[in-house]
């Protein structure tokens, strides 16, 4: 309800949510969660927002709003739909006004909301957002004009990476057809307003951050393909592009050297622009391009190497390497000076690491480490140089490597005569030899493809070799870090000889003091530990990691503690490697490493802010309990002795990041018990069962699994000492079943309850369970719950029998029983994959034959497979969309093994299905054989004969 005293609330849960305080913070958070679904928050959130006097809050209200668009404007089938339609009809009426009447900081939080909106929205929810942004341009005011440009650049920069569609075509066509021609009219107008306005400092702020825009959107709306109207207009865009490329107004020029000044921004974007051109629509753009080399060859040789201007160089040589290696203007770089000109004013310049870069290693190191070793670092000089080599290299393979030879020896010459006052020479020339040696690479594998012309051998043992066994470790760590570095990217180059006599060596770098060097050699020893050899096993195997095993878990752990590593994801995957890769070596260091991530686990579950981090943690956590327990089952409560305190406490507070990962574990050391379940797991069922706990898609699998745990290992305790408990384990079936995204766990569940409990515990259910499947049947029939239905329904048949399976049906309606035959396993169970799930299905189906006779089952179910799909079923098959459910990470090491409820009972169904046959023709002799005879083709005849002599039995 919008009055005063809510908006107060509001505002008070608002401040609370910006205290450093936890103890603050989390339940003025968690409040706001839980009133979020209520009608009228997000218009209260927008009131507090535009009517608020305190700046911050306003700013807190924006960003509270903004994320709870993110989180909740998509409408997920099956699932509550968090905002009302009133709700949306007004956000969406009131969102733009109120977008470009707020200031800046404000503004582009709401810009980026209409952006969220507009993804699920526009065109056809919104269709009429475009004309009331475009009627905005007519405005003159430059606030509102920037308000419009920044909201149509978040609403359109997804066409840079989307997939070509029709819809998205239609999409694209529509946004040109109302836009294309007031944005062309608006940049001819700024740039006209900007020679009106050549000494007005402020005016030309604006009018460049105009124009800047103006240009990403052009990027955007030329990104899918070449549009006509931009076809026939390229004059006008592509001559004043040129015009602002070589334009120099000394009032925009910044003192700053680190932040990029607009002058800057607009020539990055344009020289982007250009590049798209060249490399995409190279024909028409032909005409344009000898100008724009020139200027651009201009921008590079004149702009100096401060750190704001990397974005304008790194893209400006982006520029460069897109047009060199197409085929088209291979003759614009034949000429040896050119090629010579470029490597020494262009790519040389640009390769030597800075004071700035110097900065970033020592105090900025996570950035750093993201910017060189994720790949990220697509804005950096270097990374464009790289580019440029590489482009170089495609049709000048040759000159280039012996112009940057010439570099990389005469670079080492001068880092000999002085390595103290000149190891920037030697950075540089390893720099050089990996773009010059780099032709393809992929993260896996490092370098897949190299230059044949460098020998990356020989420079390993004369250059690199040296840096790794230097005793000094802290000692020139830049050098370290590039020689970690040379040993990554090329691992599968170097021989194996030489990658093992790194291992000790990257092992003793763990404990450098650089945490960018740090980083490096337990990444380094991550891949290496990746690398695959023959027979498919790993390429460095535990018996010759023995010699170093105890150093290299004394020192990753050590390395953890080193000041600003604590929670170094880099590190904790190295462990996880290490400990998946030794296997049983690891057994006698657990009882100490164990209490180190528990401990560790402790201090991150109070803020967790590394996700990768914990996620290798958890990894870590179960590679010990496995590997450990494999040995001695009996380890299983040390294990839970050390961990159910955290855990405990992880659930009490309500860690949402952890609880997945939690229950994963928690299955894991259930799983390995062998005898009754322990009282400590029954304590904690009913509280699995509380609504609240599945409400968040991200608990779902883990909570089946655990569920599952429970019921194999404890149901004759549940059904004995808590079957007051077993509605609420039905309820949670009953919610599964209903979603069409969670109904295959529903039925994990059933099976397991149907597999597991005690007969006489669930015999009052079971006819309300499967009145609950058929009403599910009829109001929304997927291919993956009629597949899951004819799992289940062939695995009661194995538990209690076709009789009681017929029973059951036609309790329910008189003769249900041979319609669902007739309707549904007949035409649908050829669809069943799995071998667990066609065993299961076999094994029904026979059960249901010898005492059912149906002879359609033989040919559609033993004989045949269909594993179509209806094309126009939206059909999500959870298990093969990784990260579907962004709140939940599956542990690979937590893995459940399948499980086969049949087992040993019948190890082979085809074999079961002859003996049957067999049983039933001897019941009732000669009928069986000409029934076959009469109502099977003769190629399943054929099999079904097969299977008789397989059997040692015969039809009577």
């Amino acid at each position: 309800m919008l009055n005063d005293g809510n908006l107060q609330t509001l505002t008070e849960y608002l401040q609370k949510t910006l205290s450093p305080d936890p103890a603050v913070r989390r339940p003025a958070e968690k409040f706001l969660e839980s009133v979020e679904g209520t009608q009228n928050y997000s218009i209260l959130l927008l009131t507090v927002l535009e009517k608020s006097q305190n700046e911050v809050i306003r700013v807190c209200a924006a960003v509270t709003f903004k994320n709870y668009i993110k989180r909740n404007w998509r409408v997920v089938e099956d699932e509550p739909n968090k905002i009302s339609d009133p709700d949306r009809t007004a956000i969406k009426a009131n969102i733009v006004n109120l977008m470009l009447s707020s200031p800046e900081q404000i503004q582009k939080q709401l810009s980026d909301a209409i952006s969220i909106i507009g993804r699920e929205d526009f065109p056809q929810k919104w269709p009429d957002l475009l004309t009331e942004m475009v009627t905005r341009f007519q405005s003159g005011d430059f606030h509102i004009i920037n308000g419009i440009l920044r909201t149509a650049h978040s609403l359109f920069k997804r066409y840079r990476h989307e997939f070509k569609s029709n819809e998205l075509w239609s999409e694209i066509k529509l946004v040109l057809d109302t836009f294309a021609q007031p944005l062309t009219e608006l940049f001819k107008a700024t740039i006209d307003l900007c020679q009106t306005h050549a000494t007005d400092i402020n005016a030309l702020k604006v009018l460049f951050s105009s124009l800047t825009l103006i240009s990403k959107l052009f990027y955007s709306l030329n990104f899918q393909d070449l549009p006509e109207f931009f076809e026939d207009n390229m004059e006008t865009w592509m001559t004043n592009f040129h015009n602002l490329l070589t334009l120099d107004n000394k009032l925009l020029q910044t003192d700053d050297e680190e932040e990029a000044g607009l002058l800057e921004l607009l020539k990055s974007q344009i020289c982007d622009n250009a590049a798209l051109y060249a490399q995409k629509y190279d024909e028409e753009f032909q005409p344009y391009l000898p100008r724009f080399v020139t200027a651009i060859w201009n921008l590079l040789v004149t702009t100096g190497q401060e750190v704001k201007y990397d974005l304008l160089v790194s893209n400006a040589i982006q520029f460069l390497a897109s047009v060199c290696e197409r085929p088209h203007y291979k003759h614009l770089f034949e000429d040896q000076n050119v090629l010579t000109s470029i490597c020494e004013k262009v790519i040389v310049p640009n390769m030597e690491f800075r004071s700035a870069d110097e900065e970033a290693f020592e105090d900025n190191s996570e950035e750093y480490i993201i910017r060189d070793l994720e790949g990220s670092d697509i804005d950096t000089r270097r990374r464009a140089a790289c580019d440029l080599v590489r482009g170089l290299c495609k049709f000048f393979e040759g000159p280039v490597t012996g112009i940057f030879s010439g570099y990389v020896s005469s670079m080492l010459t001068e880092y000999a005569k002085n390595p103290g006052v000149n190891w920037k020479h030697k950075d540089a020339a390893i720099y050089l030899v990996t773009s010059l040696a780099s032709k393809a690479q992929t993260q896996k594998h490092g370098i897949t493809q190299a230059n044949e012309l460098v020998n990356l051998s020989e420079f390993f043992v004369n250059h690199i070799l040296v840096d790794l066994k230097s005793p000094n470790v802290n000692e020139f760590p830049v050098l370290k870090a590039d020689a970690i570095k040379y040993v990554m990217t090329f691992r599968s180059q170097l021989p194996k000889e030489q990658l093992l006599e790194t291992v000790p060596l990257l092992v003793a770098h763990l404990q450098a003091e650089s945490i960018v060097q740090h980083t490096y050699a337990a990444h380094a020893l991550e891949r290496l530990f990746t690398m695959r050899g023959a027979n498919n096993t790993t390429l460095i195997t535990p018996s010759e990691m023995a010699p170093f095993t105890e150093q290299l878990l004394n020192n990753l752990f050590k390395s953890l503690a080193i000041p600003g590593s604590s929670e170094n994801e880099y590190i904790m995957k190295a462990i996880m490697r290490s400990f998946s890769l030794l296997q049983e070596a690891i057994v006698p260091y657990i009882p100490t490493l164990i209490g180190q991530l528990t401990h560790k686990l402790l201090l991150v579950s109070k803020n967790p802010s590394k996700p990768h981090f914990n996620h290798y943690l958890f990894e870590s956590l179960c590679l010990s309990i496995r590997i450990t327990c494999k040995a001695n089952p009996d380890t299983v409560n040390s294990f839970e002795e050390a961990l159910f305190p955290v855990f405990t406490e992880i659930l009490q507070n309500d860690v949402q990041e952890f609880v997945p990962y939690v229950f994963q574990v928690m299955s894991l050391l259930l799983e390995i018990h062998t005898s009754s379940i322990p009282s400590s797991y029954m304590a904690l069922f009913p509280h699995l069962l509380q609504p609240v706990l599945w409400e968040r898609t991200g608990n779902i699998p883990p909570l089946v699994r655990l569920l599952q745990a429970y019921l194999e290992k404890g149901a004759a305790t549940i059904a004995s000492a808590a079957a007051d408990k077993i509605p609420g384990l039905l309820g949670v079936f009953q919610k599964l079943i209903a979603s069409k995204a969670n109904d295959h766990q529903g039925f994990y569940l059933l099976n397991s309850i149907v597999e597991h409990m005690p007969p006489d515990s669930i015999t009052q259910y079971r006819k309300q369970i499967f009145i609950l499947l058929f009403q599910r049947l009829q109001s929304s029939k997927t291919t993956k719950f009629v597949k899951s239905f004819l799992v289940f329904i062939n695995l009661y048949c194995v538990k209690y029998g076709a009789i009681a399976l017929q029973e059951i049906f036609d309790s329910i309606q008189p003769k249900m029983f041979g319609m669902v035959v007739e309707k549904i396993i007949i035409p649908e169970v050829q669809k069943v994959s799995g071998q667990v799930e066609k065993k299961i299905c076999a094994v029904g189906i026979t059960k249901i034959l010898t005492e059912y006779t149906l002879q359609t089952f033989l040919f559609n179910f033993f004989f045949s497979e269909d594993d179509s799909i209806p094309d126009d079923e939206h059909f999500i098959d959870i298990e093969d969309t990784p990260g579907y459910q962004t709140a939940f990470s599956q542990l690979a090491f937590a893995g459940k093994k399948e499980h086969d409820p049949i087992g040993d009972a019948v190890s082979n169904p085809k074999i079961l299905l002859a003996q049957s046959l067999h049983k039933l023709s001897t019941a009732c002799p000669g009928r069986v054989p000409s029934m076959l005879s009469t109502s099977l083709p003769a190629e399943a005849l054929q099999y079904l004969q097969g299977y008789l002599q397989a059997a040692t039995v015969q039809l009577v």
